[in-house]
Formats: structure tokens, C-alpha cells, sequence
């Protein structure tokens, strides 16, 4: 039996993932792996998941050079999420070129943009 055997996947036999940074705590993105996305993960030692949108695997940096280096992986109690801490190499996680996805705020009944954009998604991504 694998380790992988040990993740309870849901019916599309995928579970969620948490990319949460290694030294603040602070939750970076979350996103979906499948088996092969999570065995990936540990054996090149970076973020990798699997795109519902894309149907495919998707290395966390591939277009915007902002790689995810696995620091620990951990699985919770009832084994249907997984935590991955990393090191956020360009410090940028969120597509919108801000240090996380969560950036916004509920606050007086509406969200707030809180963070700053670091980077231009423009100049982040490079479309034909």
C-alpha cells in the first residue's frame, strides 16, 4: 500500500490542496491535486496540481517563473486536505500579481482589495 493510498480523494479523485508560506503562515492560493499532481509534488519538490479548468496538471510557476519549493507537506485528520508549505520564489502566488489570492477583505458588508499588486499580470504573463 502507497501513501498516497492513505488520502481519502473525492469522486472525481481529486482533494484540496493549501499552498500556505513556509515562514509566515500566511495562505498563498488553494487548489486541487490529483495522485499523480501530489507524487509529483513530493518527487520534484515543488507545487504541482491538477487544472479542473484545464483538465490537466499544472506546475505552479510554468508561465510566471513564480515557482512554489516544497518545504513540508502535511495531511489532516480525516485525510481530505493537504497543506503544503512553501517557499513563494518571486513572492507573487495570485494570478492578479499579489502576494496571495486572498486579498480581499469583508469589511461594512462589501470586500475590500487590501493587498497591493506587486506586479503587473501583464508583465507577468506573456499572451500571443
Amino acid at each position: 500500500m502507497s501513501w498516497l493510498d492513505d488520502i481519502r480523494w473525492d469522486e472525481q479523485g481529486l482533494v484540496p490542496a493549501i499552498a500556505q508560506d513556509y515562514r509566515t503562515g500566511r495562505v498563498l492560493m488553494v487548489a486541487w491535486m490529483n495522485r499523480e499532481a501530489l507524487e509529483l509534488t513530493v518527487q520534484e519538490g515543488r507545487g504541482i496540481y491538477w487544472s479542473r479548468s484545464r483538465r490537466k496538471l499544472w506546475r505552479k510557476g510554468e508561465e510566471s517563473g513564480h515557482i512554489q519549493k516544497l518545504h513540508e507537506l502535511r495531511l489532516d485528520c480525516d485525510s481530505d486536505v493537504i497543506i503544503l508549505q512553501v517557499e513563494q520564489l518571486g513572492g507573487i502566488a495570485c494570478h492578479t500579481g499579489r502576494a496571495s489570492c486572498f486579498y480581499r477583505r469583508f469589511e461594512n458588508g462589501q470586500w475590500v482589495s487590501v493587498d497591493a499588486v506587486l506586479k503587473d499580470p501583464e508583465m507577468i504573463y506573456h499572451h500571443e
